[in-house]
């Protein structure tokens, strides 16, 4: 008698992600993102949204949680079932910085979140303003060596790729700097094209069109390689500097414990999506590389960026509570 009910239960246990798959999604995905709409991050989720709910056969939903530096949108989701139904495009400052600079951070990325995949990422740009003295990397970091006072630097925000990663220039160069932190992206722009500030960390993506438009001058770019879009612009390690090498990457997940056979799947199907012309195409020209990694790729980034940004938070002493 026991040997039968055994076999059933073993042959029930191998069903299981069958069974899994067949009921996934069983109604629409809801796709969080932490930026409002319009910004790089939601352009990145609404493309892949399109794309993603095409192939799976359900609409996935984009639902804008802006604030708090992605937070708001990673804490939703950390709390929400692991069904698959809610996922999350998380980011390098949510996800691997915060950690290290919040002591009273409302979730845990190690612990919280099923890694799935790592959609795109984009370069920096080390900017200055148009007039600035500063026509080169190394007459930027002359100077900034031999100043009397800090270096302004003006960031997105406290906690975001931008502060850090100006942190980690600072110390790979040997200059000291001061963060000067906005609350928006606009106005960190309009303090650097004015003057009020002497450089800041921007994507590539937004550095092109101010740049081209004669309101900043571009110096160097963290990438492997040189950008299409800021063409003449030499990468940090080019100039001698192959430490600075940081990105804005987002990637996509779901709560912990969401089945094998669910992640696998919106790996597959999201990595197909990303690759679809006209996906690929947008994506491309609002300055993001397509990525599209195993999980198992994500997961080793995650470590090393988790290691690399606590430590560079540590020697800055940072602490946002």
């Amino acid at each position: 008698m026991r040997s039968p009910l055994r076999r059933l239960l073993v042959t029930a246990l191998l069903c299981l992600p069958t069974v899994v798959l067949a009921d996934y999604p069983n109604g629409p995905v809801r796709l969080n993102v932490g930026f409002p709409p319009g910004t790089g991050p939601d352009i990145v989720a609404r493309t892949l949204s399109q794309q993603l709910g095409e192939r799976l056969k359900q609409s996935v939903v984009v639902e804008n949680r802006a604030g708090a530096g992605g937070q708001i949108a990673a804490q939703a989701v950390a709390r929400s079932p692991a069904d698959g139904q809610t996922l999350l495009l998380g980011e390098v400052g949510s996800i691997s910085i915060s950690p290290a600079t919040y002591d009273n951070l409302n979730y845990d990325p190690a612990k919280d979140f099923a890694p799935i995949s790592e959609v795109v990422r984009a370069d920096f740009a080390l900017v200055v303003p148009a007039d600035s003295p500063y026509k080169t990397l190394a007459d930027f970091v002359k100077a900034g060596k031999d100043a009397k006072d800090r270096v302004n630097f003006g960031t997105f925000g406290a906690g975001t790729p931008g502060h850090f990663g100006a942190e980690l220039f600072a110390r790979e160069t040997g200059m000291k700097i001061e963060p000067v932190h906005y609350r928006s992206t606009g106005d960190a722009v309009t303090a650097l094209v004015s003057g009020n500030v002497q450089a800041a960390f921007v994507t590539t993506a937004l550095a092109a069109p101010q740049v081209q438009g004669g309101k900043m001058r571009a110096l160097a770019i963290t990438g492997a390689k040189p950008s299409d879009a800021l063409p003449g612009v030499p990468t940090f390690a080019q100039e001698g500097h192959d430490k600075v090498d940081f990105g804005a990457w987002f990637a996509l997940f779901a709560p912990a414990g969401t089945p094998d056979a669910v992640l696998d799947r919106l790996q597959k199907e999201s990595a197909a999506a990303l690759q679809a012309p006209e996906a690929a195409r947008t994506l491309k020209d609002a300055g993001f590389i397509v990525v599209a990694s195993s999980r198992e790729d994500l997961k080793k980034l995650l470590d090393s960026e988790a290691k690399r940004w606590s430590e560079v938070v540590k020697a800055t002493g940072f602490k946002a509570n």
